[in-house]
């Protein structure tokens, strides 16, 4: 039985997204096991129960929820073939996540400002554990971000169309999973103390 390119294509895109399904579940879990260790920590004499969550995190937060519906919006209007929005909300997107960065680095700078310092002989293990994690994060953002350039490339070079829409649901689904992420420490970071 031969198969069409349309289902050999069909079948490479399902083969895709279950390997980046699997790669963002064990990305899932490096956080968990984060996160717990975090909960074991927080029961040390020198943790600190009071530290205050930087505004600018709240900021990157709403950004980063905006960033992921202009890329749905990017991969609903490649469908129909609209080539402008598409445009349009790919760049929407880079730029919101670009904002999310900035923010995150002033998150930094307000937890220093605050006296809680990540290294050197003033630093404290609660700070220590928010840098880690949210640089983690910040990490696979840039992946997110290389990857979204590498989208915005392939979408000026006219490779994607209603028919050929991998790159970008890829690119979605990743996004998405990092926007998931990001609130699911943000959420943690509030309630968790």
């Amino acid at each position: 039985m031969t198969m069409t390119i349309q289902e050999e294509k069909q079948r490479q895109a399902r083969s895709q997204k279950l390997i980046l399904l699997f790669a963002m579940l064990s990305m899932f879990m490096m956080f968990g096991g984060l996160t717990s260790a975090y909960l074991v920590s927080a029961s040390r004499k020198d943790w600190i129960h009071n530290m205050v969550i930087p505004s600018s995190f709240t900021i990157s937060t709403i950004l980063i929820v905006m960033s992921s519906i202009t890329i749905h919006f990017a991969k609903l209007s490649i469908k129909k073939d609209d080539r402008k929005n598409t445009t349009t909300f790919l760049l929407a997107t880079l730029f919101l996540g670009l904002g999310f960065v900035f923010y995150q680095i002033k998150g930094f700078e307000q937890i220093i400002a605050l006296g809680y310092n990540f290294t050197g002989p003033t630093s404290n293990i609660s700070a220590t554990f928010v840098y880690i994690l949210v640089f983690m994060h910040i990490l696979h953002l840039a992946a997110g971000i290389i990857s979204l350039l590498i989208i915005i490339y392939n979408h000026f070079k006219q490779k994607y169309n209603s028919l050929q829409t991998t790159g970008i649901e890829l690119g979605a689904m990743f996004w998405h999973f990092l926007d998931f992420l990001w609130i699911y420490l943000f959420l943690f970071f509030y309630f968790v103390k």
